[in-house]
């Protein structure tokens, strides 16, 4: 019978394969993740300085009020025929410019046709079109690049199916995380059965001992175990963010496997506008624009009022043609991020009916979690302090993928000359055995 003691150092040598590739198969992927994960940090900041012509804009005099965002969409609307202004920015910060997403026309066949720019910005003092550009799109310059490395980030920059492969790699990072950290145990002293001399159990160091070395790094040991350590305890110190960084990206990359996961696990909302059936119609919704902000924000005055939430801003105001639904958000005290607001109230685009809301906390405990998560991968909270703490956390998982690698190959070239070795000892033997055994025939009459 195997005893559970005999079962340990089984489940170690699991776990060490497991480790092994797992993050050799990941390593190129974090590798990328990281570096552009570190400039990330730093993704508005850079934009802005890079593109300022798009994002800023000085009032003309002082004291120059902004023309209404609704104004603004019909302007933008005017300009790119070929698209459709299906959200409206309702922040607007003094010598910024707005911007608008768009989507394509329905085609013939129901799918949307692909504008040749979805991202327009918008002088908000005179409505004049700064500039537009296809989010993400190199072959428009250096205007994109921020959006390129943010697409290299998530997808290699290569569409859906590299999306997907990022998600899988997310989640296979999920479950390294636990093997990782079983491996930073302390490995049985002694195996079962075997008695310990009386001079060894007065010296011998606790669990929680042995461990402890696991969390440093050890000097004078040479570059080997240098990288060893760092691999190891850089790990271990950045645990809990190295797991929010991993499955949060499941969320972003594999929603297919973090939603019931999370659906499981704990309580969650289904968000209006997943469950509402098609609309048929192709025409636009009864209720226009100035009419369906007027209800999102009675809707959502009325819904802070139910809930014991105060709206601190207006966010935008969408509508979803393949559902007839319109969405209006806005930040609240509910909200964790402090850069966009997901408390989102649902209507219906004709009638104005209620059809529910999402509240990023307080509501349900997976929510809760899920907006933690993405605020946290995304820097939307803590200030500059956190931004930093982003941009190193990203270095070290791209170093932490590169010493991997090291730690593997020279474990590898160990275990060749190990091998190397036993076999020119074991040629050796059998050249005595030989030896021996002709000598012997040699000395017979």
């Amino acid at each position: 019978m195997t005893t559970a003691q005999g079962m340990k150092p089984h489940f170690r040598q699991s776990a060490v394969l497991i480790h092994r590739w797992l993050g050799l198969t990941m390593a190129g992927f974090l590798l990328l993740a990281g570096l552009t994960g570190a400039i990330l940090a730093w993704n508005e900041e850079l934009d802005h300085w890079l593109n300022p012509e798009l994002f800023f804009t000085p009032p003309a005099a002082a004291g120059t009020r902004p023309l209404d965002p609704l104004q603004l969409r019909q302007t933008v609307a005017a300009a790119f025929p070929d698209a459709v202004a299906a959200m409206v920015p309702l922040e607007q910060q003094a010598g910024r410019s707005m911007i608008f997403w768009l989507s394509g026309l329905p085609k013939s066949d129901g799918t949307l046709s692909e504008p040749a720019n979805n991202q327009v910005f918008v002088d908000p003092y005179s409505g004049r079109i700064q500039g537009a550009r296809k989010w993400g799109d190199i072959s428009q310059g250096s205007k994109n690049l921020i959006p390129f490395i943010y697409r290299l980030h998530y997808s290699l920059a290569l569409g859906d199916l590299a999306t997907t492969i990022f998600g899988i790699i997310a989640l296979l990072w999920t479950a390294d995380c636990f093997a990782g950290a079983w491996l930073t145990f302390p490995a049985p002293q002694r195996k079962a059965g075997k008695p310990v001399p009386a001079d060894v159990q007065q010296t011998r160091k606790s669990w929680l001992q042995r461990w402890a070395v696991s969390w440093k790094i050890r000097r004078g040991g040479g570059s080997y175990k240098l990288v060893f350590d760092w691999h190891r305890a850089a790990s271990l110190w950045l645990w809990a963010m190295l797991l929010v960084l991993a499955w949060s990206s499941v969320s972003f990359n594999l929603p297919s496997v973090y939603k019931p996961v999370m659906a499981t696990l704990f309580t969650t909302q289904t968000e209006p506008d997943e469950v509402a059936p098609g609309r048929a119609s192709q025409l636009p919704p009864r209720l226009d624009w100035e009419a369906a902000r007027s209800r999102g924000r009675e809707l959502m005055t009325r819904l802070a009022a139910s809930k014991g939430f105060a709206i601190l801003e207006e966010d935008d105001l969408f509508y979803d043609s393949r559902t007839g639904l319109y969405g209006f958000s806005s930040r609240s005290s509910l909200d964790v991020s402090r850069r966009w607001g997901s408390t989102v109230v649902y209507f219906d685009g004709d009638t104005g009916r209620d059809q529910g809301a999402w509240l990023p906390t307080g509501r349900a405990s997976g929510d809760t979690i899920h907006s933690w998560l993405v605020s946290l991968h995304m820097a939307a909270i803590g200030g500059l302090p956190y931004k930093v703490f982003i941009m190193l956390l990203g270095l070290v998982v791209a170093s932490l993928s590169a010493t991997g690698v090291a730690v593997w190959w020279k474990k590898r070239q160990g275990r060749k000359k190990a091998a190397h070795n036993a076999m020119e000892r074991k040629a050796g033997e059998r050249g005595k055995v030989q030896a021996a055994s002709r000598q012997e025939s040699a000395a017979q009459p």
